[in-house]
């Protein structure tokens, strides 16, 4: 129907629906709400998820992923906060669970054993089902009275759109027929908690049967120790200190760009890292998780700028010894605030000349145009980064010394193993640094210098903000 009182044939309506879809009855306030507090607790598990099951997941493709996917989570967990709340609800009550049933079926899912049963769970049952729902939403709400609803929705299925396409590759590359079916059992539990529920959005009846926990019957411990696929032969190894490598003004900016690439793709143990943290502190106002999601986030794309540096220089990064042994420590000898003090001491030691600025300096300096984008975008995410550090940790503290200068004590207190490690036989942190540069120094067509390829300082007793530290025993 258009309107008799269109002008000139325009659009009725703002373009967002016609007249005759804006006459449907739609949905009440209450049934609104109702959806929307059950696509917020889906949300909301996803995002726990993707964070809890990120540091132990061995496969360094996922790890990236579940980064993205959990930042996506966080984003669609707060606009959907604001929502509920400006639509006459206070108290919001979106700290409860909306069914037990919907309950069982995220414990499940977090607490799946292997990767190949998660990655299933996650991308062939509980995000469809949550996409099922917003597009229910879309087809039984009124577009024209719940406008700002719709518009959430929608912005939330694009999201989904890339994340079920990349969850299909995942299956396929991950999983086969075989091993598909011999956990169908459980994968129909899944189904069963969903039935139960009356589905993610509540709008089917309940089946009335009662749902037994397997998996889920032993509560889901965090596994705070990181792990790397096999294309990490070396993670202990730390024969290679970028950092002196990176200030010493004799080394010409090329090979520092190579440096900076390993940086880069190092920064993996970052979201290993975070994931902790955000795992093990409960209890904060939800912008806490949002913004250190989106920090976790950042910090994957710096590690996938190093792989692309890598691969733009025809240098198979599998050479470069990326080890895990900064995540390994914090996670496994500081208290979440400790390993958060440490992040914020070195976030506020990156902001200086000498920081981030720098690296950008030199990426101009090589000629290299992607390693100048690269730390242009860095530097600006390492400022962001700061300043969710003094959001959110700062203000534990009287003031800004106190802070900085227990985040350096924290990173002091921090035992490498470096000569126990290597007793024990997990490595013997072999100075990888003369082979990447020669494949380097063979696609640019130049000899390599007999200085640069000479280079041997390690981590033993410099660590990576130049401070010196004795040798561990």
């Amino acid at each position: 129907m258009n309107s008799p009182s269109a002008y000139r044939n325009l659009p009725p309506l703002a373009g967002i629906c016609s007249l005759d879809e804006a006459m449907k009855p739609g949905l009440s306030v209450e049934q609104c709400v109702a959806r929307l507090k059950r696509y917020h607790y889906a949300f909301k598990r996803l995002h726990e998820i993707f964070v809890a099951r990120l540091t132990a997941e061995p496969i360094y493709e996922l790890k990236m992923a579940f980064s993205l996917h959990a930042h996506i989570c966080a984003e669609h967990v707060a606009a959907l906060r604001k929502r509920v709340g400006e639509m006459r609800e206070p108290p919001l009550g979106l700290e409860e669970i909306p069914d037990p049933n919907l309950e069982i079926f995220f414990d499940e899912i977090l607490a799946a054993p292997t990767t190949e049963e998660l990655i299933v769970a996650l991308y062939a049952k509980a995000v469809p089902a949550l996409q099922a729902a917003l597009e229910n939403h879309l087809c039984e709400t009124n577009p024209l009275a719940d406008h700002p609803s719709v518009r959430l929705c929608r912005f939330a299925l694009l999201d989904f759109a890339n994340l079920l396409k990349y969850g299909a590759q995942a299956i396929t590359s991950l999983t086969d027929a075989k091993r598909r079916a011999a956990n169908q059992t459980w994968i129909g539990l899944l189904d069963e908690c969903l039935a139960a529920a009356g589905g993610l959005d509540g709008t089917q009846t309940p089946s009335g049967n009662s749902v037994t926990r397997q998996h889920s019957a032993k509560p889901f411990q965090f596994d705070a120790r990181p792990r790397r696929d096999e294309r990490f032969p070396d993670p202990y190894n730390m024969g290679v200190n970028a950092e002196v490598f990176l200030y010493d003004e004799k080394f010409p900016p090329e090979p520092k760009t190579l440096m900076m690439f390993y940086k880069r793709l190092r920064e993996i143990d970052v979201p290993e890292m975070m994931a902790s943290i955000i795992t093990e502190t409960p209890g904060k106002p939800w912008d806490y998780y949002r913004d250190m999601t989106r920090q976790l986030w950042d910090e994957a794309r710096h590690a996938m700028m190093g792989e692309v540096g890598f691969t733009q220089l025809g240098v198979d990064w599998r050479k470069v010894m990326i080890n895990f042994t900064w995540s390994l420590a914090l996670n496994t000898q500081l208290k979440p605030i400790e390993r958060h003090a440490v992040l914020y001491f070195i976030e506020q030691g990156l902001m200086p000349k000498n920081g981030k600025r720098f690296e950008w300096e030199v990426g101009l300096a090589s000629h290299n145009p992607l390693s100048a984008l690269f730390q242009d975008y860095d530097w600006a995410d390492e400022v962001l980064h700061a300043k969710i550090g003094r959001d959110w940790y700062l203000k534990e503290f009287s003031d800004a010394k106190s802070a900085v200068q227990y985040g350096d004590a924290c990173w002091s207190r921090i035992l490498m193993g470096w000569k126990q490690w290597r007793d024990d036989g997990l490595t013997q942190h072999r100075n990888w640094w003369p082979d990447v540069y020669r494949a380097a120094c063979e696609r640019w067509g130049v000899t390599p210098d007999p200085k640069v390829l000479a280079y041997a300082t390690t981590y033993e007793t410099v660590r990576a903000d130049l401070k010196a530290i004795s040798a561990s025993a």
